[in-house]
């Protein structure tokens, strides 16, 4: 038995079509999102989040980890935030310590398994809280249980050219 090689054929060596799945970009640019990969391991100097295989964790940083700013203390550092959270309504005032409870508690759960999804700041404006977050999950998560735990309304908006998300809850 003789070995066969495959002598390729004219029709073979025809130039293929770019396959345009390739080509699709994220339309939303996140500023604040590395282009290149992070060295291996890396720890953040600020909040001690560890990158390590291609995504942030937390946990204790190897002897040789290179010390780089996490995206999260960037925005945080420049009080530039990815979404918004503003509680409004006449209820807001008199249960303003229940509500800032489970602000912070959906920011430890998602926190515990994101590092870079944090609360920038809280502030209070006329009787409204606006909070500021470092992503744009995490303000839909605040809104979501705000509005499952107390009704009231919630809008969600996604900025469609900006990584950046407002969303408002109320009730009266």
């Amino acid at each position: 038995m003789g070995e066969h090689i495959h002598e390729p054929r004219p029709h073979d060596q025809r130039p293929q079509p770019a396959r345009r799945d390739r080509l699709i970009q994220e339309h939303v640019h996140d500023p604040y999102k590395r282009a290149a990969k992070m060295s291996d391991p890396t720890v953040c100097p600020q909040c001690g989040a560890v990158y390590h295989h291609g995504r942030w964790s937390w946990g204790l940083p190897a002897v040789d980890a290179v010390k780089q700013l996490c995206q999260a203390c960037h925005r945080a550092n420049d009080r530039y935030p990815a979404g918004t959270v503003t509680l409004s309504g006449g209820f807001v005032g008199p249960h303003r310590d229940e509500i800032l409870a489970a602000v912070h508690h959906q920011e430890r759960l998602e926190k515990d398994e994101h590092p870079l999804h944090r609360i920038i700041g809280i502030e209070h404006r006329d009787g409204d809280m606006v909070v500021t977050t470092t992503d744009v999950h995490l303000p839909r998560r605040i809104g979501e249980a705000l509005h499952h735990a107390y009704a009231g309304d919630l809008d969600l908006h996604y900025d469609k050219d900006a990584y950046y998300v407002r969303v408002a809850w109320k009730r009266d």
